[in-house]
């Protein structure tokens, strides 16, 4: 099964307030396993970075300032995605931006049902625990040492490890991703009727030659432990 996890940067958390997305980074996984394919592309917001946002993502106005417009490869990010399944933390969020971007350029939007949202998963899991991408990292040991600030693909990445944790593990991963390349693994006996499943034992009784040899090789043996009267208990 196909699935991409997804993560935003932005200029804020309101798209309906004027925030704009700036980043964002697609991982591809199949059958819970990273297939190397990614997609990732800045934005220029037209609007000026809130000092606030750019101190959460490093995004500043010079850096965005010759980054394309959403619409210049919103084709190239929906061929991406396909209609397959989204994975993000608090994913509410990053549809909300995504869709709002969508419907500036006059696309169909992306259907919720399309959404997977690991902080429910992590909170159902993990009652009690904290539950931000960091610590989902520190309790899975995921390498987190070169998330210096936010970023769209690098959380991506990284939710991605949490998300195959947060589901079953890497050893689940790899064996869907075995049975894809190999097929479906069928069991040799499943249409064997039980019958048949053991069979009449051999006979293993000394014929008399074998007794007679037996004899003679003890005839040989000096002192057998056997051979010692038993104390009387």
């Amino acid at each position: 099964m196909r699935e991409i996890v997804l993560d935003t940067e932005t200029t804020g958390l309101s798209p309906l307030g004027g925030d704009r997305m700036v980043e964002i980074g697609c991982v591809e996984l199949y059958n819970r396993v990273e297939t190397g394919r990614t997609f990732h592309a800045y934005f220029n917001p037209c609007r000026t970075m809130p000092a606030g946002a750019e101190a959460v993502h490093g995004l500043s106005d010079v850096f965005l300032s010759d980054k394309p417009l959403f619409g210049d490869i919103c084709e190239e990010l929906l061929a991406f995605l396909e209609d397959t399944p989204i994975v993000a933390h608090n994913a509410p969020f990053d549809f909300g931006f995504l869709n709002h971007e969508l419907a500036l350029c006059s696309r169909d939007l992306v259907c919720m049902t399309r959404m997977i949202d690991t902080l429910p998963i992590a909170r159902q899991r993990l009652p009690g625990a904290k539950h931000s991408l960091d610590a989902l990292c520190t309790r899975f040991g995921v390498d987190r040492s070169i998330r210096i600030k936010h970023g769209a693909l690098i959380d991506a990445q990284l939710l991605a490890q949490v998300y195959v944790e947060l589901t079953g593990g890497r050893q689940i991963g790899l064996g869907l991703a075995a049975e894809a390349v190999a097929g479906p693994v069928e069991t040799v006996t499943k249409d064997i009727p039980a019958a048949s499943w053991s069979r009449t034992p051999r006979p293993h009784a000394a014929s008399a030659d074998e007794l007679a040899r037996h004899g003679e090789f003890l005839k040989n043996l000096s002192e057998p432990l056997w051979a010692e009267d038993t104390p009387a208990g």
